[in-house]
């Protein structure tokens, strides 16, 4: 139990968070009531942790993998205990963090329109499954905090007007001024809804089967501390912050990225690490580049922040044969602080935003690209832009496939291009995180495209596992190369004390056909110089370019290939990748 003077400062802390967030419409009486409340439903009372802000709970071993719970199936078996049972026996030794998609019942989006915040889908499992996966990984899971499903108990009670959840969403007036508001969709923002009340106008950011949650009522705040509270009671230590950045909402702005939406991230870190310090936020923010890395804050919002840009700028280096943009990105990041850093992905369950790459890519590199991507089967989402013109919002297509030429067409190095970009993901400062299919080397799914008429379908396949397990020992199959290559690759990662989320790097300065950066430990007696050949033709590297220390003997981790002296010269080639470093 906390002593007096720490519970008055966390009491404090609390309430400065509540003060910023209802700045406007609340009384001093209203909030200290509110922040007893919060204490309570976190259990303060009881059990307090001391935490250090600059602290990092992740070191070079910890790699993620991000799956749906139902991605691999076995029939007369729970979804989640067959994960569970392919995490244990295939990816064990790779893996220590599992990000398990929404695995609660839903009505659409695939799990992104939750109907029941407490529940586990009962065709997934149920909690025994998730605390079963938690008690041996690194579980993290959705906080889909900005809108729910129009099927939940909470907006049927609102059509009713009476009982939980009956005032939890954000209604405005038919002819509210909205122009300016961003949003990821083009579908209309406001829905039209017949209530016991009459007629209401309901804002709806992604579809009007997701009805977005009204943070200016602070019984919905209350409501969202007891689901995370539940879930830290479940074992789940990452909480995805699912389109955080668009939970505040204020008439007459973007209602991006607001204020008040900081606040609320930062009052999140607040109850979470101080119940359980080595829990994580990891906030979901699909929008430009520097508006993300806003979210860290000054290490006092997200611990993570996913590198959104990272998708489309790499796949973009790789079709094109060119490295500039993704080396004159690189350079503009600025180092993470402790206790913050990257959440690095190069494929997800959606797809390859474009709008993290707006201001990086030109309008014509980006249509370049998108045209390539079609021309390998993806298809293209779109957003309402500026005067209501569409623009492409992401390329839906699994990355296997879409890293199966250049700009020229296909090729016959698929697969050493897509094993170079995740060389190069792995190498990256920060956290790497793996979706499933690309670990298993997943094609495009043209039959659950048609089947849903979701484009994101085309990457979320559903694998029966024996037919997976045949694959997967079939040394013949691009499925078995990818999973062995990665899976090696991964494990050398995880032995590099130069590769610790934190620890220094600097882009090299080669030419645009051969991409690098250095890394180097924390403690410098590790240093590691990642180089990329990111075309379809050998390329030639001076090793006198990287300033090797010629007291030092180097080898490259990746093909044991040692080099004594240092002015050699090394051919790469297509798509080769070296990591050389002091042995």
């Amino acid at each position: 139990m906390m002593d007096k003077q720490e519970q008055l400062l966390l009491e404090s802390k609390i309430l400065h968070h509540l003060q910023a967030i209802y700045s406007d419409g609340q009384s001093t009486e209203a909030l200290n009531i509110l922040t007893q409340e919060l204490i309570e439903i976190m259990g303060f009372k009881q059990h307090y942790e001391a935490v250090s802000p600059h602290q990092n709970y992740w070191d070079e071993s910890d790699v993620a993998v991000i799956t749906y719970g139902h991605s691999i199936q076995k029939d007369n078996e729970a979804p989640l205990q067959t994960l569970h049972n392919f995490l244990d026996e295939y990816l064990k030794d790779s893996i220590n963090t599992v990000h398990i998609l929404p695995f609660f019942p839903f009505s659409a989006d695939d799990g992104f329109a939750v109907s029941d915040y407490y529940a586990v889908n009962p065709t997934l499992g149920n909690w025994q499954h998730i605390e079963s996966i938690a008690s041996e990984y690194r579980l993290m899971a959705d906080l889909v905090i900005n809108h729910c499903s129009d099927q939940s108990q909470w907006f049927k009670n609102f059509i009713k007007g009476e009982g939980v959840g009956h005032d939890y969403f954000y209604t405005t007036h038919k002819n509210a001024p909205v122009s300016q508001v961003v949003r990821p969709r083009t579908s209309p923002l406001l829905r039209e809804t017949k209530t016991e009340k009459g007629l209401e106008y309901v804002w709806c950011t992604f579809s009007h089967e997701q009805v977005d949650l009204d943070f200016t009522n602070t019984r919905v705040l209350k409501e969202f501390v007891n689901i995370i509270r539940d879930y830290l009671n479940k074992g789940i230590r990452v909480f995805r912050l699912d389109a955080i950045a668009f939970l505040w909402k204020k008439l007459g702005t973007n209602c991006l990225n607001l204020d008040e939406t900081h606040e609320v991230v930062r009052l999140i870190r607040t109850l979470i690490e101080h119940s359980h310090p080595d829990s994580i936020i990891i906030t979901e923010t699909n929008i430009p580049n520097i508006e993300n890395l806003s979210y860290f804050g000054n290490a006092n919002e997200a611990h993570c922040v996913y590198n959104f840009s990272l998708p489309p700028l790499l796949v973009y280096t790789l079709v094109s044969g060119n490295s500039r943009y993704l080396k004159r990105w690189l350079m503009s990041m600025p180092p993470a602080q402790h206790g913050t850093t990257y959440f690095n992905f190069i494929a997800s369950h959606d797809g390859i935003g474009l709008r993290p790459a707006e201001g990086l890519l030109s309008d014509t590199e980006l249509a370049t690209l998108v045209s390539t991507m079609q021309k390998f089967g993806g298809e293209i989402s779109w957003r309402a832009g500026d005067n209501g013109v569409k623009k492409p919002y992401e390329v839906n297509i699994t990355l296997f496939d879409a890293l199966q030429g250049t700009e020229d067409g296909k090729d016959e190095f698929g697969l050493a291009r897509f094993l170079c970009a995740h060389g190069i993901m792995l190498a990256l400062e920060g956290i790497p995180a793996l979706y499933i299919h690309s670990l298993l080397g997943t094609r495009n799914d043209y039959d659950k495209l048609e089947r849903t008429g979701h484009n994101r379908s085309i990457n979320r396949h559903e694998w029966q596992h024996d037919e997976l397990i045949g694959l997967l020992k079939d040394n013949e199959s691009d499925h078995n190369h990818v999973y062995q290559a990665l899976t090696e690759l991964i494990q050398l990662r995880r032995q590099q004390p130069a590769f610790h989320p934190n620890a220094t790097q600097f882009t090299l300065h080669i030419t645009d056909q051969l991409f690098g950066f250095w890394r180097q430990s924390m403690d410098r007696r590790q240093s590691i110089f990642c180089v990329y050949n990111i075309t379809d033709s050998e390329q030639t590297l001076l090793l006198s370019d990287l300033n090797l220390v010629v007291t030092h003997r180097w080898q490259d981790l990746i093909s044991k290939q040692t080099f004594d002296n240092t002015y050699d010269e090394i051919t790469l080639a297509p798509y080769q990748m070296m990591w050389i470093a002091n042995v």
